[in-house]
């Protein structure tokens, strides 16, 4: 699994200047750009905070039109290479709530398969080094730290809502 091309330190940066956090993280690290060559292509990403589905396909839109990579949507698993969108479960799952309360308490992470592993990208896990992690570790060790200190009222559940490849021209994962 690739190193992305930002720091911890950069990526703190990015957070206290124009807010980026899971999603401007996760497009990056798979994308193979800084934080900073991500930013114009997240369309409204700053007046907003958050990234949506829509928002994300916009930008790998913008990505792809630029020649930076190709995607496409793949059935709820972890793709070979390429980013996740997580639905941490809770309440908000229950059947009759509406589907937007569900987005509040979604989280977006790269992942690539490298030797019938699955890696796990969590732009909370960048104190490691790399941000990358197995899937095994992250979901035991990373998840459960990440629904107590942000995913108030989780029951520890979540599940893949949108699993999307992403290819690189030229770049092998």
């Amino acid at each position: 699994m690739k190193r992305p091309r930002f720091t911890l330190a950069d990526a703190q940066y990015a957070f206290d200047t124009w807010g980026a956090n899971c999603g401007p993280g996760a497009i990056a690290a798979i994308a193979m750009l800084t934080l900073d060559e991500v930013r114009p292509y997240m369309g409204d990403f700053e007046s907003k905070r958050y990234t949506n589905p829509t928002l994300m396909f916009e930008t790998l839109d913008r990505l792809h039109a630029a020649g930076v990579c190709k995607w496409h949507g793949a059935e709820r698993h972890w793709p070979i290479y390429g980013l996740v969108r997580i639905q941490w479960e809770g309440p908000w799952t229950r059947p009759g709530v509406p589907m937007r309360a569900r987005y509040r308490h979604t989280h977006w992470v790269g992942a690539a398969i490298v030797k019938r592993e699955i890696g796990v990208f969590d732009i909370n896990c960048m104190n490691n080094g790399s941000g990358w992690s197995t899937l095994q570790n992250w979901s035991s060790i990373v998840v459960p730290w990440l629904i107590n200190e942000c995913v108030p009222g989780g029951d520890g559940n979540w599940h893949i809502t949108h699993a999307i490849e992403v290819d690189l021209p030229g770049v092998a994962a």
